[in-house]
C-alpha cells in the first residue's frame, strides 16, 4: 500500500511540474526572439525541504544547453525520492541535448509537440502525446522538430542517475541545414 501511495504522489508531482514549467515560462516563450548563445547552469533559487511532497521549479537546478534547451533537474536523493529523478525541459524548435548516455533506463513524456529521436542506431520522429523508452547505457538524444517550444519530462528509475556526454547532437546539425536557427543573445 505504501508503494502505491508513493507512486500516486510521484505521478501527481510530475504532472504539477509539467504545469508549472508551462506557467513559469509562458512569458519567455511568447516574447523571446533570441536564445542564449552560451550554456549555463544555476543552482536552485530557493531552498527546499526533502520531506516535502511538492517542489516548485525555483527549488530545482536550472540549466541551458545550446541550442534551445532549458532544463530543470530534480535529482531524487536530494529531494527525498527513493528511486526516481526527473528532468523537465522547455525545448525550442531546433533544440535538444547533446548525444549522451545514462546508467539507468529513462522514459520521456511529451504531451504536445513533435520530436525526432536518435536512440542507439534508430532515428524516429514522433508526434505527442507519447512516452518514449530509452534503455540504460544506450546513446541517445532528441530534437524539437515542431514550430513551437515543448515541455518534455524525462523520468529516471534512479535516485541519482549519471549522465555521460558522448558528443554533439547530430539531429541539430541536420535540422539547421534545413531551417534558420533562432538568433542568440551575444554578451
Amino acid at each position: 500500500m505504501r508503494d502505491h501511495a508513493n507512486l500516486v504522489s510521484t505521478a501527481a508531482t510530475v504532472l504539477a511540474l509539467v504545469c508549472l514549467i508551462d506557467a513559469t515560462h509562458a512569458h519567455e516563450v511568447k516574447t523571446a526572439t533570441t536564445l542564449p548563445c552560451a550554456a549555463f547552469s544555476n543552482p536552485p533559487v530557493k531552498p527546499h525541504d526533502p520531506t516535502a511532497n511538492v517542489f516548485a521549479l525555483d527549488q530545482l537546478e536550472y540549466h541551458y544547453r545550446v541550442p534551445g534547451e532549458f532544463t530543470y533537474r530534480l535529482t531524487g536523493d536530494q529531494y527525498g525520492f527513493e528511486a526516481l529523478s526527473f528532468i523537465i525541459t522547455k525545448t525550442h524548435p531546433g533544440g535538444g541535448p547533446g548525444l549522451h548516455v545514462h546508467d539507468t533506463e529513462e522514459a520521456h513524456v511529451l504531451l504536445e509537440g513533435s520530436a525526432q529521436y536518435r536512440i542507439g542506431e534508430n532515428t524516429l520522429t514522433v508526434q505527442a502525446p507519447y512516452v518514449a523508452k530509452v534503455p540504460a547505457g544506450v546513446p541517445h538524444t532528441f530534437i524539437n522538430v515542431g514550430i513551437e517550444p515543448f515541455s518534455l519530462v524525462a523520468v529516471f528509475a534512479s535516485k541519482h542517475p549519471t549522465t555521460t556526454r558522448v558528443g554533439d547532437n547530430p539531429l541539430v546539425r541536420l535540422w539547421q541545414t534545413r531551417n534558420v536557427p533562432p538568433p542568440c543573445d551575444a554578451p
